[in-house]
Formats: structure tokens, C-alpha cells, sequence
């Protein structure tokens, strides 16, 4: 640790970025490690802070969506990313879609103009043992510091690639298709049961052998798929009655409504306390996006199901956040270090951004002396927090940002677009009382 700077940021991707830029512009005097170009992942292509690895989309804009109201509480919680992101911005109608190579620019001027920023290029291997820090070094970090972080935490905290299954809103499943029942019969009746008849699974099962999958990332593709987690899709074209003596088998799953065993059952398992989120268990897949809502929706209880998140298996670097890092993402080893971005399990650019932005504002908070806290959680980013800490350790996976996080509202509204309006009119007034609080 250098002795001449407050804190050292190690990562310069959209959490480092974030969390370097907010801490300056609070007088702190900071040094950001960025390994570009001395040493680049397979996924990198720039030299610049803030690279977009994939999409140079940052989702939408509109406040009835979810990443809309995600931008407009990062705004206000100090963002200095998605000013400079909307700076950038290219027509794509309701969504904020950057160019990437001036995003990154504008973002690496910002720094590098910052009189409390040093900007060094090296590669870190290993954590700091002393000093305040905020490591985000994403999804892609490298082997040396892996090693270093595992050590620091112990073996079975960390994962390097991510087996998704899609998660939907229990208030978008038809309640009348559904019964409650345990796994296989066995415990209590934690899980939904969502029954299928010979046609449909039949048909179900053909349409995934038929759909097509992502392609994998050059950097992905001497990763090896685990035979306890494969794509649902290889395991339909193992053969046509593969899954219903696997992810489908409905032993000990009688169905109330007929007294009988159904063909094949669909299980689904709640993600977060409330139980409005809810994950399709053994389903994680490399499907597009299109297809798994097309092919889900072909169960009866998902006709109108509510895609939150959807299935995903890439390689992924991140921590088992309950097991590992506190509330407010310091590590439960060692006080001052704390971490952001993927690597705490949010899934997305603009949820990297935001947790760049708490680490800062926790690290802020400590360094000052005063209370750390978090927002409310009928906010979006009070309501992530709340979900990746909540998970069960050993078994936590990413999540990006959804109107599902949010707890209800008092009164049950139909109307789709106006629920998701009165929720994001509910969470910045939750936000703007809370900020005063503070």
C-alpha cells in the first residue's frame, strides 16, 4: 500500500470506475490500478477504463422498466457513470445505447483529469493486506489474483462460471396449474409443482432440440460443462425421455387436482423471502432469449409467466457474497477491503456501476466515521443487496435489478405498467427521504 493515497482501487471496468470517480470528488485521494495494457483478458479489446465487453447496450430508459429506475437511483445516490454513458448515447429509442470506444474515453479523461486520481497500469496479483481498498476486477480476473482471493476467503467461496435456470414472478404464474409439494417427496412442500401431460412435454422436449443456443466466447470455450449442471437443452437431446427421469421426474409429485402422478413436472423454487421470485429448478441453459420464454411459456403454468432474469451459462467469476462479504461488501476477514461489481454477484453493467457506487459510499462512510446503512429496501439497489445477502451460502448465484426485489405494494393493482409506475414513484420517494436521513 502506498502511504500517500486513501484508498487504492484496484479494477478499472464500470465498478472501479464508478467507485474511483465518487471517492475523489469526496476529497479522497486515490489510486486506481487498471491492468490494460500491460496485461488484457481474451474479452478485452480497448485500452481505456469502462470497456463494454459485449452489448453496447445499458437497457432501458423508461421509468416502467426496472433499468430505468435503476439509472435514475444511481443519479441521485452520485453516479458519475451514467451521466457520461447518457453523454455517449447513440438512438435506440427507449434504451441507452453508447458507443463504446467514446464511453470508455470519456471515461478515462475523467479520470486522468481527477487531481485526487492516479491512474497506474500494472497488473495486481494479490489482495493488499492492509489499507482501505475496493478490489473489481470482474468476471474475468486473473489467475494469480483468484489465488489470492481464495486464499484470503477459503476454498468453496468462489465460482468461476455461472449455470443459470430462468426466474419469473409468482404473480404472472396461473395459481390454478400449480400445486405446492416438496422435492421428490421428501421434506416440506417448499417448491412449485407445474405439471405436464404426455403432449405437452412431448412437445416441450421438442422444441428445445430444436432452439437455438448462444454461441460461446472464445474465452469460454475450454470450459468444460459439469454433468450436474447441464444446459437443459444437451440433456433433451440425450433422448426423449431423458429429462422426465431427470430435472422433470415427477415421482412423489402427485397432482391434488387428479390424484395421479402427472407425466412430467416442472419445478420451481423461491429465490428470495417474499417468495415473489421464483427459479425454474435444473433448467439452466444457453437458449436466446426469445426461446426460453417461447419454450417455457409452453407449460401451462408459464403461458403468461414474467421472465425476470433468464437462463445463462457462461464463465464468471464471483463470490458467494452471504458467506464472504458483510451488508455493506467488506470482507468478513479483513476490515477495510471490500469489493464490487460482478464479482459480488450482480449481473449487468449498470448493477456493476451501482455496486461500485455503495462500495465507495460504505468505504466513504467508514472513513468518516459514521453509520454505514444502505437504502430502503422498496429500492432497487437497497432491494439487490438485500437479495444477494439473503441467499443460502454455498448455493448464491447473480442477479440483475427487477421490479420482482421490490416488495409488494399495499394494494393489489392489475394494470401491469401502472404497478411498475407506482413502485419506481414509491422507491425514489423511499430514496430522496432516505438521502435526507443521512
Amino acid at each position: 500500500m502506498d502511504k500517500c493515497f486513501d484508498v487504492v482501487v484496484i479494477g478499472g471496468g464500470l465498478a472501479g470506475s464508478e467507485a474511483a470517480l465518487f471517492l475523489a470528488d469526496h476529497g479522497l485521494k486515490v489510486k486506481l490500478l487498471e491492468q490494460k495494457p500491460v496485461a488484457k483478458s481474451p474479452a478485452h479489446r480497448l485500452d481505456g477504463l469502462a470497456e463494454l465487453v459485449c452489448s453496447n447496450s445499458l437497457k432501458s430508459i423508461l421509468m416502467d422498466s426496472a433499468s430505468g429506475l435503476y439509472k435514475a437511483e444511481l443519479k441521485r445516490l452520485g453516479s458519475r457513470l451514467i451521466p457520461l454513458a447518457e453523454s455517449s448515447a447513440l438512438p435506440a429509442g427507449g434504451a441507452l445505447a453508447v458507443d463504446p470506444l467514446e464511453f470508455s474515453q470519456k471515461v478515462t479523461d475523467a479520470a486522468l483529469a481527477h487531481s485526487n486520481i492516479e491512474l497506474e497500469r500494472l497488473e495486481s496479483t494479490e489482495l493488499p493486506r492492509d489499507g482501505l481498498v475496493i478490489v473489481a476486477t470482474g468476471p474475468l480476473t486473473g489467475d494469480a489474483l483468484s489465488e489470492s482471493i481464495e486464499e484470503h476467503f477459503g476454498s468453496g467461496r468462489l465460482s468461476f462460471y455461472d449455470a443459470i435456470a430462468p426466474t419469473v414472478t409468482r404473480e404472472s404464474l396461473d395459481e390454478s396449474r400449480l400445486y405446492q409439494a416438496s422435492r421428490y417427496g421428501k421434506g416440506e412442500a417448499d417448491y412449485l409443482n407445474a405439471p405436464m401431460d404426455k403432449d405437452c412435454y412431448d412437445a416441450f422436449v421438442s422444441a428445445l432440440t430444436e432452439a437455438d443456443a448462444y454461441p460461446s466466447h472464445d474465452f469460454e470455450k475450454d470450459v468444460p460443462y459439469f454433468e450436474s449442471c447441464l444446459p437443459v437443452e444437451v440433456i433433451a437431446a440425450r433422448g426423449p425421455e431423458t429429462l422426465r427421469h431427470g430435472t422433470l421426474r415427477p415421482v412423489g409429485l402427485d397432482d391434488p387436482a387428479t390424484g395421479r402422478r402427472p407425466w412430467a413436472v416442472l419445478q420451481m423454487r423461491a429465490e428470495n423471502r417474499e417468495g415473489t421470485l421464483w427459479g425454474l429448478v435444473g433448467c439452466q441453459t444457453k437458449l436466446r432469449v426469445g426461446d426460453q420464454q417461447r419454450i417455457f411459456e409452453m407449460v401451462p403454468a408459464l403461458a403468461k409467466a414474467e421472465f425476470v432474469r433468464y437462463g445463462a451459462m457462461h464463465r464468471n467469476f464471483f463470490l458467494d457474497y452471504p458467506s464472504t462479504l458483510s451488508r455493506f461488501q467488506e470482507s468478513r476477514k479483513r476490515e477495510g477491503l471490500f469489493f464490487a461489481g460482478q464479482m459480488t454477484g450482480v449481473e449487468g453493467y449498470v448493477e456493476s456501476m451501482g455496486s461500485g457506487l455503495l462500495a465507495a459510499r460504505h468505504l466513504l462512510d467508514k472513513i468518516s466515521g459514521r453509520e454505514p446503512s444502505i437504502p430502503p429496501e422498496t429500492t432497487l439497489t437497497g432491494a439487490i443487496t438485500r437479495f444477494l445477502e439473503g441467499q443460502t451460502p454455498g448455493k448464491s448465484q447473480p442477479m440483475n435489478v427487477n421490479f420482482g426485489l421490490l416488495p409488494p405494494l399495499d394494494e393489489r393493482v392489475r394494470d401491469k405498467k401502472k404497478r411498475k409506475a407506482m413502485l419506481a414513484e414509491r422507491s425514489l420517494a423511499a430514496l430522496d427521504a432516505w438521502l435526507s436521513e443521512i
